[in-house]
């Protein structure tokens, strides 16, 4: 399944970001995510070991959730990810030679992007979500300002600052859903602590949803 498939089976908008996570830990958190509802887990390149983590979430639960990378910066990467069980790519800046090799594997990618050149850029590279980051810095209103420029098929992500807090104002704004970090998992987190935060993500969608 590819993310459209997740989202029009009604999983939530959030893609859970596993920043420094470990291997030893991987399939425990990923597992209190998905008891969450959580369906969208991306473990970032800069963590310990990702490709050994990427590999025994999608061994664990890749059939029931998407799993990938973030802070995908080429497109060796792309090939080393998918090798290693990933069904999408993350990338904190707008490459188009990153999303061609994910297109190329048929699978997500969503570039990150700030400016309406950037976010033009990774549309017509083949990107069809892209990740607006820092979304923090410039906060909803720029993305109701992207979005009414952009085509209908150009999906928008807000990430950096994003939580259960404002999901909804994300969601108004036009986003598509949010990427959550820091305010959801750290080096060290529990799983039931993960698990109750994602359980608040996913109110907090439930709630904002029309």
């Amino acid at each position: 399944m590819k993310l459209d498939d997740y989202l029009h089976s009604h999983a939530p908008p959030i893609v859970a970001i596993l920043r420094g996570i470990k291997p030893d830990e991987a399939v425990g958190i990923g597992e209190a995510l998905l008891d969450a509802g959580v369906r969208v887990i991306e473990v970032p390149l800069n963590s310990p070991q990702p490709l050994v983590s990427i590999e025994r979430l999608a061994s664990s639960i890749g059939d029931r959730a998407l799993v990938g990378a973030g802070t995908v910066t080429s497109a060796d990467e792309v090939d080393q990810v998918v090798a290693a069980g990933g069904r999408v790519i993350v990338a904190p800046n707008t490459d188009p030679t990153v999303i061609a090799r994910a297109v190329e594997h048929n699978i997500d990618v969503l570039p990150g992007a700030m400016t309406p050149s950037e976010a033009f850029a990774a549309f017509n590279a083949g990107a069809r979500d892209i990740k607006i980051f820092p979304a923090s810095s410039l906060g909803p209103a720029h993305v109701r300002a992207l979005r009414e420029v952009l085509p209908a098929a150009c999906h928008l992500w807000a990430v950096g600052g994003t939580g259960a807090e404002n999901l909804k104002q994300w969601l108004d704004a036009g986003a598509r859903g949010i990427g959550v970090g820091s305010s959801l998992y750290r080096p060290g987190t529990s799983r039931d602590v993960v698990a109750a935060r994602a359980r608040e993500l996913v109110t907090a969608w439930q709630r904002a949803r029309p």
